[in-house]
């Protein structure tokens, strides 16, 4: 009788751990951003792009093969905005203060 509830017991916690840990949908996420956001298939090694693209063809079969036959995007980094009004938004140290 104890070992069945100790069974119990352990099977709960088990379960409410992997409720809120979700590791397959966390690796689902990695796996899914690995293979979008990673940019060229060359960079990380065979080893990471196959364990990549196996997490993520287990963890999310429909669009595994979409992805994969899309090309990587690469993510361009953000352009720095000019502001036309920068002689009025200047601080001190930038009219040549020491300040």
């Amino acid at each position: 009788m104890v070992d069945v509830v100790v069974t119990a017991v352990v099977a709960l916690a088990a379960g409410y751990l992997l409720g809120r840990l979700r590791p397959w949908r966390r690796l689902g996420n990695w796996a899914a951003d690995q293979v979008r956001f990673t940019g060229a298939w060359a960079r990380g090694g065979a080893g990471r792009q196959a364990v990549a693209v196996l997490a993520h063809a287990v963890t999310a079969p429909r669009t595994s093969r979409r992805i994969m036959r899309a090309p990587a995007t690469a993510t361009p980094a953000p352009a720095p905005v000019r502001d036309p009004d920068q002689a009025v938004h200047r601080t001190h140290t930038d009219q040549g203060g020491t300040a």
